[in-house]
């Protein structure tokens, strides 16, 4: 596994590299091993994805901290991409 740092640079290196590049939304880590065994090479945690895989629509006050968080771990720790994290609007009123 990459270490956090190396994955902070890798990430860092896509964003400063020529064009674009694809950045999908996996929505738990089975999703996230797929996506990864692809070929992509960062991931990103999506709020939707994640309230729609446990039944509820995607607003603030139908998911919690804890379950995002949860949720993102999950993603982190089933792939060796780095990955950024779609936290609502990062739970500022719990």
């Amino acid at each position: 596994m990459l270490t956090r740092e190396q994955k902070v640079e890798t990430f860092r290196a896509l964003h400063e590299r020529p064009g674009a590049f694809v950045i999908p939304n996996p929505w738990d880590a089975g999703s996230a091993r797929i996506l990864t065994a692809l070929g992509f090479e960062a991931l990103a945690t999506t709020s939707a994805g994640y309230a729609f895989s446990v039944g509820r629509v995607d607003l603030p006050d139908t998911l919690t901290r804890d379950g995002a968080l949860a949720n993102a771990r999950e993603i982190v720790e089933a792939t060796d991409l780095p990955v950024s994290a779609d936290l609502l609007n990062m739970f500022g009123r719990t």
